[in-house]
């Protein structure tokens, strides 16, 4: 499964016990994969700020989930016909997904565990608003060179009444700067092999007929298509055609480069959010000093969940009695708390999950 739960307890022997009771049952079970998050030691300062902290990382997590999809769904829609291989292309560190989650290790280079917390959730901030508006322009620019090229292509699709002529007739099968005489292009009902809707002709005539010609067709279910032989504007058409098919290909290979190189770096801040709010939620419900445990499962497939719940409650019910027994009663309301029953427990937990494009 792509599915992961990010949970964390205090780090007292009692429940240092618990999660090797956790890990034991699940283990036996085979209900999930677990692996110990590792989670630096942060500047706390007090508890207001953790509160405020809380709040904000909440919608940076929110946020950076929606980038990182978003992203992944341009990969698909640049690399169109070779969709097969998009996984491969939705790296984090140059490894998949699921290898770069289960072995995380906080960047330190990147985001200093010695600042202020408040700082480190602003370079993240900021990182991922920066990549936003780089991916509007970047696939804005894309996607309306490519709306260009698809209304150019849909010209010459479809059957003789509606598609675009010019790349089936040829200036010899008109009569032109002619004073007196126009050719006509009329559509025969189904009366060769070209177009299953009929048959294309030319019809040369006089200028003065024109009207009496269009109406005696009409009366036969002859069409006269509205195509006037222009020479300019047909190469204007194949030279827009040309130009339009080069910029998309110099456009491409940038264009999925930097998908995949600002996917992996969105990706890799989207973990550290997930570890920055294990870390602010767990001072806040364990208090201080600071010390818990984090650890990462990975349930086997999605028939485990449920027991796999039960299990967490079980093992971790002493740590808020009146949480467990809300998961078992969804009309016991936790006083102060602003989220729903279902989404807290008596441990601190948070869902990651890798099905980008479902």
């Amino acid at each position: 499964m792509s599915e992961f739960w990010l949970i964390s307890a205090p780090g007292d022997k009692e429940n240092l016990q618990a999660l090797e009771r956790m890990n034991t049952v699940t283990a036996k079970s085979n209900l999930s994969y677990n692996t110990k998050f590792t989670i630096p030691d942060f500047k706390v300062g007090t508890l207001d700020s953790l509160v405020g902290l809380s709040d904000e990382l909440a919608k940076l997590d929110i946020f950076a989930e929606s980038l990182i999809r978003r992203m992944a769904q341009s990969v698909v829609e640049v690399m169109e016909d070779a969709k097969g291989k998009v996984q491969e292309n939705l790296l984090a560190n140059g490894v998949d997904l699921t290898s770069f989650v289960t072995h995380f290790e906080w960047d330190m280079a990147k985001y200093p565990a010695k600042q202020p917390l408040v700082s480190v959730v602003d370079t993240l901030a900021k990182q991922l608003a920066q990549i936003e508006t780089d991916l509007k322009s970047r696939t804005a620019a894309y996607n309306t060179l490519k709306t260009n090229l698809e209304n150019l292509e849909k010209k010459s699709m479809g059957n003789l009444f509606t598609r675009t002529l010019s790349d089936i007739v040829s200036k010899e099968d008109f009569v032109l700067d002619s004073e007196y005489l126009i050719t006509l292009l009329v559509i025969v009902p189904k009366l060769i092999a070209e177009d299953k809707e009929g048959g294309l002709f030319t019809v040369t005539l006089f200028r003065k007929v024109i009207d009496d010609f269009k109406t005696k067709a009409k009366e036969n279910k002859f069409t006269v298509r509205e195509f006037y032989y222009d020479e300019k504007e047909i190469k204007r058409e194949r030279e827009e055609m040309t130009r339009l098919l080069s910029d998309k290909k110099q456009q491409y290979g940038p264009l999925l480069r930097w998908l995949k190189v600002n996917f992996s770096e969105a990706f890799i801040a989207w973990i550290h959010i997930k570890a920055l709010r294990v870390f602010v939620e767990s001072v806040l419900r364990y208090g201080l000093p600071v010390n818990f445990q984090a650890v990462l499962l990975q349930p086997h497939k999605k028939s485990c969940t449920k027991r796999l719940r039960e299990v967490l409650n079980s093992v971790f019910r002493h740590l808020d009695e009146v949480a467990a027994a809300s998961i078992l009663d969804a009309s016991v309301e936790i006083p102060g708390l602003q989220l729903s029953t279902q989404d807290y427990f008596p441990y601190v937990y948070f869902h990651i999950d890798l099905s980008l494009l479902d």
